[in-house]
């Protein structure tokens, strides 16, 4: 979009948009208004966890919204009691608070662990220790949760209570988690924003350790990480280190916009009657696709085979960074949250991957976010790796020739 187009647009331009326009979509397609069609890789930044237009998904929320939209939680909602019961059943946690997007859901792991330790009789531990190139979400809370400068510019003062700690630094961790005003540890078992940068699985046994040696609460922002995206119905599973408190969202919807907070009984004791609501969260539409989701996701085998073509997909980029090293630096990631580590601009990568057919989304750290439905095709992950050659060979020719 050129400059006066943003001028006279109705729209903030908070967002330096892509010169497209999609119609409508089907699996893990997008059709743009022009015609074109596209291989979403993107899934909506993770959120499409079953790619577009998914039949069963369609299906709920026509069946739904022909009943009911919405009442508030004033009144019992069904579809809210038997999510948390599923999702309580398949994860660490005990109670369930639904809300309308990942920053709401880390708003309520903050407060609930914030809380705990008021009931505990120690208000005075309030701090959230979090970690350089975090990213947690828009609000003011989670900006400076996430401590990310260019998020916090032009805000007013950063709201106060969140300490960050460089990546890796475990030395840095263990001083601070004596501190006496610490109430809990936030991270992303992978960070997505961040670069799909991962914590291995022995350091996440190790934070889990940490905390439960000075009283800390562990909370997981598995906003991108959670609901199958890596392989595991969520990510924590890979080190078995459970938290005390989880962010959920993105693909819980699988389009449509709702997250959860989840945690122990022990972890959410504070959160009592008027300590804390929403007007949409839990509503019975989102309930209705959020329950579809897990129909389909937590279905024998589905799983496994996400695994399976994880390992397809990322055998054969690393191939292809093989062939493109003055491209492609590395492959990062788990399951089908992948990250290409570019040695050329990852802007330029995401445009010549448009032209070849390919959305892609940006990530940290000069990374491409590759983000496909989990119900992709054997068949279209190499109609994918076509499209994704033919974008790296166009960025390595002119390199090649200079460098000739």
């Amino acid at each position: 979009m050129d400059q006066s187009s943003q001028d006279n647009s109705p729209l903030f331009q908070t967002y330096a948009r892509a010169p497209l326009a999609f119609e409508r979509g089907e699996g893990v397609w997008l059709e743009s208004r022009d015609g074109r069609r596209f291989l979403d890789l993107s899934g909506g930044i993770a959120v499409n966890l079953l790619g577009h237009a998914h039949p069963h998904l369609v299906e709920a929320l026509k069946a739904q919204a022909e009943k009911l939209w919405h009442t508030s939680n004033l009144f019992e909602i069904p579809g809210q009691t038997r999510l948390a019961e599923r999702l309580i059943e398949n994860t660490f946690a005990d109670k369930a608070f639904f809300t309308n997007s990942g920053a709401e859901a880390l708003e309520c792991a903050i407060k609930t662990a914030r809380r705990y330790h008021y009931v505990s009789g120690h208000p005075e531990r309030y701090r959230i220790i979090t970690f350089e190139g975090a990213f947690h979400g828009r609000t003011l809370a989670t900006i400076a949760a996430g401590g990310q400068a260019k998020y916090l510019e032009g805000f007013g003062p950063k709201v106060e209570g969140f300490d960050q700690l460089r990546f890796g630094d475990h030395e840095a961790l263990r001083l601070a988690a004596t501190g006496s005003e610490v109430a809990a540890i936030l991270i992303e078992p992978i960070q997505g924003e961040g670069g799909i940068r991962g914590v291995p699985p022995q350091c996440l046994v190790g934070l889990r350790q940490l905390c439960d040696e000075h009283g800390i609460l562990l909370i997981y922002d598995e906003v991108q990480t959670g609901v199958g995206r890596t392989g595991r119905f969520y990510a924590y599973e890979h080190s078995g280190a459970a938290p005390d408190i989880m962010a959920s969202a993105k693909g819980i919807g699988g389009g449509f916009p709702m997250g959860v907070c989840l945690a122990t009984n022990e972890a959410a004791k504070g959160m009592t009657a008027g300590t804390h609501g929403t007007t949409y969260g839990g509503n019975p539409l989102a309930m209705a696709v959020g329950n579809a989701v897990l129909d389909v996701v937590l279905a024998e085998g589905f799983l496994e085979e996400v695994r399976r073509k994880a390992l397809l997909f990322k055998q054969s980029l690393a191939s292809l960074a093989d062939r493109f090293p003055d491209v492609i630096e590395s492959i990062r990631g788990e399951g089908l949250l992948i990250g290409l580590k570019m040695h050329v601009p990852n802007t330029r990568m995401i445009a010549a991957l448009r032209d070849a057919g390919v959305v892609a989304a940006p990530a940290g750290d000069n990374v491409v976010r590759l983000l496909p439905p989990l119900t992709i095709t054997v068949e279209e992950i190499r109609l994918a790796m076509e499209r994704i050659e033919s974008a790296a060979a166009d960025l390595s020719a002119p390199l090649q020739r200079a460098s000739a």
